[in-house]
């Protein structure tokens, strides 16, 4: 701050932008799930559950057809200004309230007695909860799909990868031979049971509201039996309890069918098992995404080199380093991961929920649940470019195998010494030669073949086949040759044991 405009107010913002346009979110920023899960996005879904409600109530005979009509054909959200809906909220604690008088005076513009059969006996939970709903329903679509495409792509790099051996890892430090095969495949495991979660709460978890004031759905049923007092009474409104019923029922399913949701068992206000179940669903595919990321991240690293991330001009690029080209792809899903399960966290302690509806609750759930919808959606969407474009390098993978020495195999040619000289003497005899191999950086088959303990069992051809990284990789492909067949149970045949 310089001397001139100390003690200033800060400058306005630019014109024409909104107070997130995604500078700080870049994994989600321009990405389908973004736009469904925008302000405006939001606002739409909103106008959606007011004009499929009155659609509903009209198929139960509590509204008239062309008020109905008119609603939904008035219900669009660039006929109200979003800034404008938000600033009014903050004198109601929803944006619900002044929706709905926006909605009205539209209505009535054209209709001044359809005016009447806006938000008709509804109660501001039921509207934003459904419209929450539709939006979770939207973007849950788009990451299903995305998550099919990547575990497309990575399905076809483990076929093509099916016997390219590198080395495994544990605790960062090569353990035994793997193939990336089996790598790949494992990824698409993890991207096919994210898929099924997200696929489980869109079939039939995503339900519409409907509760009214308290959860009674008592304003739905008294504006209804106010239409039967009516001088021409409308067909099919609540007179007696079990007639009460019934139009409760009509009205559930009329409303689930014309908003594609499922009908709850009961009024969710304070039940906000919908909610958690999203939550947890969106933490597990990212948390599935956010494997893939840390694994490409460790493949890529210069000193190791597996892989690479598909090459964009421009993209990676360091503002100080002109040689680097960074993992921007497996970045953007990483640091999705590390958000979403605590986002997620924070709507599902949302179920501590008090009475029939919540004063802070149920208002702390909406941003915590976009965030989860942006991020997840944004990182399944990065997910496909990161898997189609992936570089492997088999050339590489094979150099790294060697750095030990063939060290990596030492379990093996333990479990062949351990019906000779016990288990523990066995590996007490690995452990000492590669220490020693390590120590000297002499090869381990040399080592093994000077040992009399060994060559009393062993011929140096035998310990030179035992010792080759490319036939100890277990029964990495047949599990991959599994997977890919979508087989159930593991069935695996043990190694040829040495001659």
């Amino acid at each position: 701050m310089t001397a001139d405009n100390r003690g200033s107010a800060p400058p306005a913002p630019p014109a024409g932008y909104g107070p997130d346009a995604g500078l700080l979110s870049p994994v989600r920023a321009g990405t389908p799930a973004e736009a469904v899960t925008s302000d405006l996005a939001w606002l739409q879904a909103m106008l959606d559950a007011e004009a499929a409600l009155a659609r509903a109530q009209a198929e139960v005979g509590t509204v008239p057809a062309e008020a109905a009509a008119v609603i939904s054909r008035v219900a669009r959200a660039e006929l109200l200004d979003v800034r404008e809906l938000a600033l009014v909220a903050r004198e109601t604690a929803n944006p619900v309230v002044g929706l709905v008088r926006e909605l009205t005076r539209l209505v009535a513009a054209q209709s001044p007695e359809a005016a009447e059969f806006v938000h008709h006996g509804s109660t501001s939970q039921d509207v934003f909860d459904t419209g929450a709903m539709l939006v979770a329903d939207r973007t849950l679509r788009l990451i299903r799909a995305d998550l099919e495409r990547a575990a497309e792509a990575l399905a076809a790099l483990a076929a093509r990868h099916r016997d390219t051996v590198m080395a495994g890892r544990t605790l960062a430090l090569h353990a035994v031979p793997t193939t990336f095969g089996l790598k790949a495949a494992g990824w698409r495991r993890l991207l096919l049971d994210a898929r099924d979660r997200v696929a489980a709460v869109l079939d039939g978890g995503l339900p519409v509201s409907l509760g009214g004031a308290a959860g009674t759905l008592a304003g739905y049923l008294e504006f209804a039996a106010g239409e039967s007092a009516a001088e021409e009474p409308t067909a099919g409104v609540p007179v007696t309890p079990g007639a009460s019923r019934d139009y409760v029922d009509r009205l559930l399913d009329a409303y689930a069918a014309e908003t594609g949701l499922a009908r709850p068992p009961l009024p969710w206000h304070a039940l906000r098992t919908p909610m958690a179940d999203l939550a947890g669903a969106l933490a597990f595919v990212t948390g599935a995404l956010g494997k893939i990321a840390v694994d490409v991240q460790s493949l890529t690293r210069t000193e190791v080199g597996e892989v690479a991330e598909p090459a964009v001009e421009g993209r990676g690029a360091s503002s100080a380093m002109p040689h680097k080209r960074n993992p921007v792809l497996a970045t953007l899903l990483r640091s999705a991961a590390l958000q979403v399960p605590l986002l997620a966290a924070g709507v599902t302690q949302c179920l501590v929920c008090e009475d029939e509806r919540s004063a802070g609750v149920w208002h702390a759930e909406w941003q915590l649940l976009r965030e989860c919808l942006r991020l997840a959606g944004g990182a399944a969407h990065t997910a496909v470019e990161l898997a189609e474009g992936l570089v492997v390098r088999p050339e590489r993978m094979r150099e790294n195998l060697t750095l030990t020495g063939s060290q990596v195999v030492s379990e093996r040619v333990s479990a062949h010494l351990a019906p000779r000289l016990g288990k523990a003497g066995a590996k007490e005899l690995l452990t000492r030669a590669s220490a020693e191999a390590e120590r000297t950086g002499g090869s381990l088959a040399e080592i093994l073949g000077a040992l009399p303990k060994v060559k009393r069992h062993l011929t140096d051809a035998q310990i030179v086949r035992l010792l080759d990284p490319e036939g100890y990789t277990g029964a990495a492909s047949a599990l991959v040759d599994q997977e890919l067949a979508g087989a159930g149970g593991v069935r695996t045949t043990p190694p040829a044991q040495a001659e």
